[in-house]
């Protein structure tokens, strides 16, 4: 069977994974870029933005696997766009007509619709239901491939809580941030059920890697 996976997801120190107060201008909230510099500066993190040059070391050898083997992709409502989003009919997400999926995209939403296809290859699903429906539908979707579970940490604690990860790349950023969604909040006894290692990169950040045992 497929695996569940999840790639490059950053936390603070204190184990945010986004910041308060999330608005169209700052989609990370007060915590602005901080947890995704190490990734923006990446050949992979500078090629999303179609940009050349990059770093090519231990930071980006961790990047580029998160499109390795992925054909679909889940995420939470508040990936896909702001609050109040679902009542904008215009709003597209925030990657432009072309997004860096290029797959199947499910998003968690109690706000039903139509899929919105897109270029390269994405359509966006907008559907409900609880972590084991939806990744249901992604497998079908995914043709054999990997799922990518992309955040935010509401969606990923989900799929912990149920126990659906296989895979799981967490990034320690050195930065306190004080206030936003934590991701490990009330996932006691997590590290019970994997195998884990931590490598520590030049950049400052930790990168720790889950495997289900």
């Amino acid at each position: 069977m497929s695996k569940v996976r999840v790639h490059n997801f950053s936390i603070s120190l204190d184990g945010f994974g986004t910041g308060d107060g999330m608005t169209l201008e700052d989609p990370f909230g007060h915590a602005g870029r901080r947890l995704h510099d190490w990734m923006f500066a990446t050949q992979f993190g500078r090629s999303l933005f179609g940009q050349d040059g990059g770093g090519v070391g231990v930071d980006q050898a961790f990047a580029e696997r998160n499109v390795l083997g992925i054909g679909a992709e889940i995420m939470g409502a508040g990936k896909f766009g702001p609050p109040g989003w679902q009542e904008d009919a215009t709003w597209r997400g925030w990657w432009g007509e072309d997004p860096p999926f290029h797959t199947p995209v499910f998003v968690m939403t109690r706000h039903e619709a139509e899929p919105m296809v897109m270029e390269g290859g994405t359509t966006f699903h907008f559907v409900a239901g609880s972590p084991k429906e939806v990744l249901d539908l992604a497998r079908q979707a995914a043709g054999g491939l990997d799922v990518r579970v992309g955040g935010g940490p509401t969606t990923v604690r989900g799929f912990l809580e149920a126990d659906l990860v296989d895979e799981l790349h967490v990034v320690q950023v050195p930065i306190v941030l004080g206030r936003g969604t934590r991701l490990w909040e009330g996932l006691e006894g997590t590290e019970e059920r994997f195998a884990i290692e931590a490598v520590t990169s030049p950049s400052g950040v930790v990168h720790l890697t889950f495997t289900r045992r």
